[in-house]
């Protein structure tokens, strides 16, 4: 079996590669795909590429529509959509990600400090799995996969 697995949420910290390196390491057949992590570069993208805009709401809509054509083909194409939230910013964007996979059936592990488990209380209802660490996000992809625990 091979799984297709979408790395949603907070971009500041390395947990992705902390999920890739510990799934890598135990030879899973897993093909990992995310957002654009370059804060910049996803906050610009649109006016970079579309023009510029002195009104911030549409410097940040253009930027928003334009990687948002790459958020929803990566969630449709994923298995698993595994949702970080950090500690920086509200992470609203991680919930719209979470619950768009749920909307689309997908199997949703969240992500998370136990500090936020009563905002989070609806995001973690219609998740699969909650976890407090990368090593567990890991551990539940390879139970998936072998059916043997860690």
């Amino acid at each position: 079996m091979k799984l297709n697995v979408y790395l949603a949420g907070e971009i500041h910290s390395s947990w992705r590669e902390e999920i890739i390196t510990a799934c890598q390491a135990q030879n899973l057949d897993i093909a990992f795909t995310a957002p654009v992590t370059d804060h910049g570069a996803s906050d610009d993208c649109g006016v970079a590429i579309m023009g510029e805009e002195p009104n911030k709401f549409w410097h940040d809509n253009k930027g928003a529509n334009l990687n948002s054509m790459r958020t929803r083909k990566a969630i449709k194409d994923a298995d698993i959509v595994v949702v970080r939230f950090g500690e920086k910013y509200k992470q609203w964007n991680a919930a719209f990600d979470a619950g768009y996979a749920h909307a689309l059936g997908k199997s949703v592990i969240v992500l998370q400090a136990e500090e936020h488990n009563h905002a989070l209380k609806e995001v973690d209802a219609a998740a699969q799995a909650v976890c407090y660490s990368s090593k567990e996000v890991a551990q539940c992809l390879s139970y998936i996969l072998s059916g043997t625990l860690p």
